[in-house]
């Protein structure tokens, strides 16, 4: 048989990480029958893995079609546009009729006058979901569950989108010492289906000097991990904009976060932001500026969601069996890498700090995903791997791994892709 047919990808319905161990298009309003049970996801990007960009079209002049087909050429397929009112969200949803972006709404009639309001908006066709706040205080979570359940009693078809806090956050925003118990509470009380945080990880200081931040890993592990319990899909956010002390989003930058969270299971990635955000300055380092232009990182931005959506047969679907790290210091809350899959003869690497490494399954197929983990070095890797093994190139290629040099340098962010069938 020919290796290039040794098998095909299948998709499995949600991410679940579970420790280390060796309908697209529905327009449809369907009330809930029982919101005392969570709602149920399902993908809102059909069967492209869902990318999502934050404050995505500015303004009502901007609710066009060619706005939004110039979205979808920089690889997006939900957009979350920073507009106010229920006139503003049905232009952006007619704007984007046949464009290939969905919409998640918002504005301050879907809670003055939910049902109202749905009846307008929630048999459109372009409507992905609905937006009900962002990083929440847990105080504020039994307000938001009424909130929510007052949705679903007239929409429990779309998504139900709320974004938590980072672990940096502390304390006093999150409402609880414990972020296990915030994240915890959230899933349980609110039931939306799926958990969705940001994190900012990486920061410059006044030279420019710049760092990942030391909980970055931790705060995947944990969401992973509650995520993982509670049998749902998490997304995780990319940093695409400059300000405040965060840098511009070099190609690195924006690899490093979101391969790591690919390879921790994440079924969603999300951009903050798409569209430069009022009052975080004039940086031209965005995907677009306050002046509409196209700026420096929505090359970056493009030809990343490209890669991603080619290797969706891995990443959509798939479950983070065990993730570990490697270096003479691995980041906190994470583990040091033990032992490699079966069919991995051999993993070593030199320069850098180590890298993270994730072992993948998505239905009868494993992975091996390799991140180089180090903000600002290239490392070199060497595997070794059994005949059974294929080697995945970033544009969805599968050859023999046997065919491909078994050593190469990565740039901080890069990874290497191998798949194997399981027996």
């Amino acid at each position: 048989m020919n290796i290039f047919a040794l098998w095909r990808p299948a998709l499995i319905a949600g991410a679940l990480f579970t420790g280390c161990v060796t309908d697209s298009g529905n327009s449809s309003i369907i009330p809930a029958t029982d919101t005392e049970s969570p709602h149920k996801y399902t993908n809102p990007a059909g069967d492209e893995f869902p990318i999502l960009g934050w404050y995505s079209i500015r303004g009502m002049e901007n609710q066009t079609p060619e706005r939004y087909k110039e979205m979808r050429e920089c690889g997006f397929n939900l957009s979350f546009p920073l507009v106010d009112s229920l006139s503003e969200v049905r232009a952006a949803l007619d704007a984007s009729i046949g464009t290939g972006i969905k919409i998640i709404a918002t504005c301050a009639e879907l809670e003055s006058a939910t049902d109202s309001t749905i009846g307008v908006i929630g048999g459109h066709p372009q409507l992905a979901g609905y937006f009900f706040k962002d990083e929440p205080n847990c105080n504020a979570y039994p307000q938001l569950a009424e909130f929510v359940n007052r949705i679903r009693k007239t929409d429990d078809s779309k998504l139900l989108y709320l974004n938590l806090f980072p672990t940096y956050a502390g304390p006093t925003l999150l409402g609880t010492d414990d972020y296990h118990e915030y994240v915890r509470r959230f899933i349980d009380e609110l039931g939306t289906g799926f958990v969705s945080y940001d994190h900012y990880s990486i920061t410059a200081d006044s030279l420019g000097n710049t760092k990942l931040n030391p909980d970055y890993y931790q705060n995947l592990e944990i969401i992973a991990e509650e995520a993982a319990s509670a049998g749902i899909p998490f997304w995780a956010f990319a940093l695409s904009t400059a300000h405040y002390s965060f840098p511009a989003a070099t190609r690195e930058h924006l690899r490093l976060q979101i391969f790591s969270n690919l390879a921790y299971g994440a079924q969603g990635v999300e951009y903050f932001t798409y569209w430069q955000f009022p009052g975080l300055g004039d940086s031209k380092d965005v995907p677009i500026t306050n002046a509409g232009e196209r700026g420096s990182s929505w090359w970056h931005v493009r030809d990343l969601n490209r890669e991603i959506q080619a290797l969706s047969s891995v990443f959509l679907g798939a479950e983070a069996l065990c993730v570990t790290h490697t270096g003479d210091s691995i980041p906190m809350g994470t583990r040091k890498l033990e032992s490699l899959p079966d069919p991995i003869i051999s993993l070593n690497s030199t320069g850098g700090e180590g890298l993270l490494v994730s072992h993948l399954r998505n239905g009868d197929n494993d992975y091996l995903m390799i991140v180089n983990r180090d903000l600002h070095n290239s490392q070199q890797v060497s595997v070794e791997t059994k005949d059974n093994v294929l080697f995945i190139a970033n544009d969805g290629e599968r050859l023999p791994a046997s065919a491909v040099t078994p050593s190469t340098w990565l740039a901080p962010g890069d990874y290497i892709l191998y798949g194997w069938h399981q027996k």
